[in-house]
Order: structure tokens, then C-alpha cells, then sequence
């Protein structure tokens, strides 16, 4: 039986975990955070897709890409978070479950940092638990997904 396919997208200066601001970011690297989900992919029985990308439009590329390919979208959608009304509008057409991803939480930071227009689209939310927020997120898509398949 084939694994469900879970995208799990990253934006933004992400590229830089483990040296951009340690004190709010922590100091694993992206590297470690796509171990973290495959590993946690395998014990699930999903697959994943993990990417990162500094480009609107390509993440918004990737979202569309999923409504063929995907089960569901984990985004981290990092500064496009509180700016990226495409972004919105690209997972908004998926039809797919979607949980947005933060690692640290976006509530106890500078105001602007507080609105997301992604959240308009997500399912939920994970802010403020680290990088450990990926692997709660698969766990909760992978409910999500069984839930639907009942």
C-alpha cells in the first residue's frame, strides 16, 4: 500500500535555523528538522516532501502542485505569514488539510507578527513548541487524514 504524501514546506530565511537568532529559533538546523519529520513520517506510515524556499511565488507554485500529488500541506510559511494574501489564496484552492507550522509563537512577538492570513486556510495551528511543532503536526495531519477516510 503506498504511503499518503504529505507536503511539508518551508519559507523564508528558514534555510538559517541554527544560526539566525538561536534565542528564538532554537539551534537545530533545517537539516535537523527534516530528519525529525522523516523519522516521525516513517513511524506514521507517511511520506513527505520536504522543501524550503525563499521565493513567494515558488511556494505558491509547490501549494498548487499539491491539489494533484498530496494528502495534506504542513507549512511554515515563516514572514509570508503576515504578508502573503497569494500564499492565502494557494492553499485556499487545495481542498486539502493544512497545518501551519511556527517554532517559536508568533503571539509573544512583535505585534505585526501576531495576524497570519495563512491560518484563514489552516486546519491548525502549532506555535511556540520548537521544531518539535513538525512532528505534532504530522501526527495531527495523519488523524486528520484517517478521520477522513472513515
Amino acid at each position: 500500500m503506498e504511503r499518503p504524501l504529505i507536503a511539508v514546506l518551508n519559507g523564508p530565511n528558514l534555510n538559517m535555523l541554527g544560526q539566525r537568532q538561536p534565542e528564538i529559533y532554537g539551534r537545530a538546523t533545517l537539516d535537523d528538522v527534516e530528519q525529525l519529520c522523516l523519522q516521525t513520517a516513517e513511524k506514521l506510515g507517511l511520506a513527505i516532501d520536504f522543501r524550503q524556499t525563499n521565493i513567494e511565488g515558488e511556494l505558491i507554485s509547490w501549494v498548487q502542485d499539491c491539489r494533484k500529488r498530496a494528502r495534506g500541506i504542513i507549512i511554515n510559511p515563516a514572514g509570508y505569514t503576515h504578508t502573503s494574501i497569494a500564499l492565502l489564496d494557494a492553499l485556499l484552492t487545495t481542498d486539502l488539510p493544512v497545518i501551519e507550522v511556527h517554532i517559536s509563537n508568533i503571539h509573544r512577538r512583535e505585534p505585526f507578527r501576531h495576524h497570519s492570513y495563512v491560518s484563514r486556510a489552516a486546519t491548525g495551528v502549532i506555535c511556540g513548541l520548537g521544531v518539535a511543532g513538525y512532528s505534532l503536526a504530522l501526527q495531527a495531519m495523519t488523524d486528520l487524514i484517517l478521520n477522513e477516510d472513515d
